[in-house]
């Protein structure tokens, strides 16, 4: 009888395959939205055939990035959100957390109109939306922020805020670590801006010590 050839080192190809076509369709998108899939394969070093075979079309593509991009910000957030710290490093924890998921995927944001749609960019952004909204709440509770806004209402202008300053990344007008864009969002909040740096600086070197020691 005839042993069956071992179909593992095909999977493991095809994932290897399927995870370069999505880091060049993040990385090609971004310099060039009307990019074909024909010059996406090229691109990745694959032949046309094997791209069609992992995304039929370019919505399976962009579906396959919305998803990653999903997934990715709840690693995120189950890594950025601290309720045990004070609100303002709370919220700079969540912010520069967020940033590298934000910078990673921006190129979603000059698709979002026209191929994906405003309705499931929400649907992606909607638990970091959830948990700012949680930390201001508690940050007003403890006097950190001033209520100004209602919470929901602040957190859905932080929000655009971000958005509209990775879209001026993708324009090449900013360049940033995520720390100017964590001071920003304090300051928006109601944190001083004195205060404001010295949290954002103070979290900053935190987390790329717990980063160094391997989280």
């Amino acid at each position: 009888m005839t042993k069956p050839v071992a179909r593992e080192p095909q999977r493991r190809n095809a994932r290897s395959n399927r995870a370069r076509i999505l880091a060049t369709a993040r990385r090609e998108l971004g310099q060039n939205p009307d990019i074909t899939l024909e010059e996406l394969a090229r691109a990745a070093g694959v032949v046309r055939r094997t791209l069609f075979g992992h995304f039929p079309g370019r919505a399976a593509l962009l579906e396959a990035l919305a998803e990653e991009a999903s997934e990715t910000v709840r690693a995120a957030l189950a890594a950025g959100v601290r309720p045990s710290e004070p609100a303002d490093r709370a919220l700079a924890y969540c912010s520069l957390s967020m940033w590298p998921v934000g910078d990673r995927y921006r190129m979603l944001l000059a698709l979002a109109r026209h191929d994906l749609g405003e309705d499931r960019v929400a649907e992606i952004l909607r638990p970091a939306r959830e948990a700012i909204t949680a930390i201001l709440e508690r940050g007003r509770r403890d006097g950190l922020f001033p209520a100004h806004l209602p919470a929901a209402v602040l957190s859905a202008g932080l929000e655009a805020m971000t958005v509209a300053l990775l879209e001026e990344v993708n324009t090449g007008a900013l360049e940033d670590d995520g720390t100017r864009v964590a001071v920003a969002m304090l300051i928006a909040a109601g944190v001083p801006e004195k205060r404001a740096c010295a949290v954002v600086a103070a979290v900053a070197a935190e987390a790329a010590a717990e980063a160094a020691d391997g989280g």
